[in-house]
């Protein structure tokens, strides 16, 4: 993050990236999630330079707290009043470095033996998942609803697998070892002997509970459920379960075979072995596992999509045209995408249901989604998926 001797530049970094360093601090402060595992979400996930908390330290508590103080004199918004935490550190001269030294557990272990591995569905992350498992060593069984979706993650993985073997990154004998660990089914009774279930089924609470009844029914006694999910309440499909303590998060970015973060989300029943055992696997699969607790957004979600909700309100204000915007915050913050270049990727859909979620979550007036927003939606502007967002595409 540089010091601008823009003005302009450094008025749009105040109104969008201070509030995101805020909300850094408070999920640290209410120990969601350590300073390590939100630097590294917002690295690994969202591909920033340098993750938050990293980023006050550099430029120094004090300064951050009194352009806040600033901002929130002259919104009234608490969203912008900083967090007392920052004021601590701003007080007493430290950084968030001194502040976590000594509180980084040791490397997790595979408490659980897992061996084979089973994923239920067929879409792009599912088919990302059973790649990512299989190219680690692992046996992998995955459940489609039919045998034209089960042969297309086989095609699909094959495409990949071949992609690696152009570039040189893979041989054809590894590549024929990758697709000889996969056995595709039609019936979820095929997972009666894997030792992890990664679900990654549509985002739809009912469906998925539905689906847990029927895991806790097929699935031998220890075998971990986890699902992908970014937005379902986890606890609410341990609870469609006998065995709550061995359903926990596995939230993969897309696309899996290429983003390294997985957030491992537990729930108050989550076994202490089970999230040991899946933060390890990760590291076996070569991801980079953050952990966190089960509430809406986790860690990515909840820092990144009220700073883009901010950006469309920004717009609104008429402080700020769009390029200028985009342009200011990959010049200031040295994010690799402008929000509105973001939201267009994102999808305007997906990150609105996000936004309403945290806004119900969090009851903070500061989270209430931009009308501009709710606007595109309506149009059917979702972004490059429609060909037109807040650019146009066609």
């Amino acid at each position: 993050m540089t010091q601008s001797s823009d003005p302009a530049n450094e008025q749009i970094f105040s109104t969008l990236v201070l509030p995101y360093l805020n909300h850094a601090v408070r999920m640290y402060e209410a120990s969601y999630a350590t300073s390590s595992d939100i630097d590294a979400a917002m690295q690994y996930g969202c591909g920033y330079p340098k993750g938050p908390l990293t980023v006050i330290d550099e430029l120094g508590a004090a300064t951050v707290r009194d352009r806040l103080a600033a901002r929130y004199a002259e919104t009234g918004d608490h969203l912008h009043e900083p967090a007392e935490l920052l004021e601590k550190l701003a007080t007493e001269g430290r950084t968030f470095a001194e502040e976590a030294a000594g509180g980084e557990s040791a490397e997790p272990q595979l408490k659980l033996d897992i061996r084979k591995v089973g994923v239920v569905g067929t879409g792009t992350m599912a088919s990302g998942i059973v790649q990512v498992f299989a190219q680690a060593g692992y046996d992998v069984v995955f459940v489609g609803r039919g045998e034209d979706k089960v042969a297309g993650v086989v095609s699909s993985i094959d495409k990949g697998l071949s992609k690696l073997v152009e570039k040189g990154k893979l041989d054809e004998d590894a590549k024929s070892d990758v697709l000889g660990r996969l056995t595709g089914a039609t019936e979820r009774e095929a997972l009666a002997d894997v030792d992890i279930v990664v679900e990654a089924i549509a985002e739809d609470l009912e469906i998925k509970t539905q689906l847990y009844k029927d895991l806790d029914r097929i699935c031998k006694p220890g075998a971990i459920l986890a699902t992908t999910t970014s937005s379902m309440p986890i606890t609410k499909l341990g609870e469609a379960t006998s065995r709550p303590e061995s359903v926990i998060g596995m939230h993969f970015f897309n696309p899996a075979t290429i983003m390294k973060l997985v957030e491992v989300v537990t729930t108050e029943a989550t076994a202490a072995d089970v999230n040991e055992t899946v933060l390890a696997l990760c590291a076996k699969v070569g991801k980079v596992a953050v952990s966190c607790g089960d509430r809406s957004g986790f860690i990515v979600n909840c820092l990144l999509f009220p700073y883009l909700n901010d950006a469309v309100k920004l717009l609104e204000s008429g402080a700020a045209s769009m390029d200028e915007i985009d342009a200011a915050i990959k010049e200031e913050a040295g994010f690799p995408m402008g929000p509105f270049q973001l939201l267009d990727v994102v999808g305007n859909d997906v990150s609105l249901a996000i936004q309403r979620e945290l806004f119900a979550e969090f009851n903070e007036p500061g989270f209430a989604p931009a009308a501009t927003l709710e606007q595109k939606v309506a149009e059917g502007a979702l972004g490059r998926k429609t060909g037109k967002g807040f650019h146009d595409y066609s």
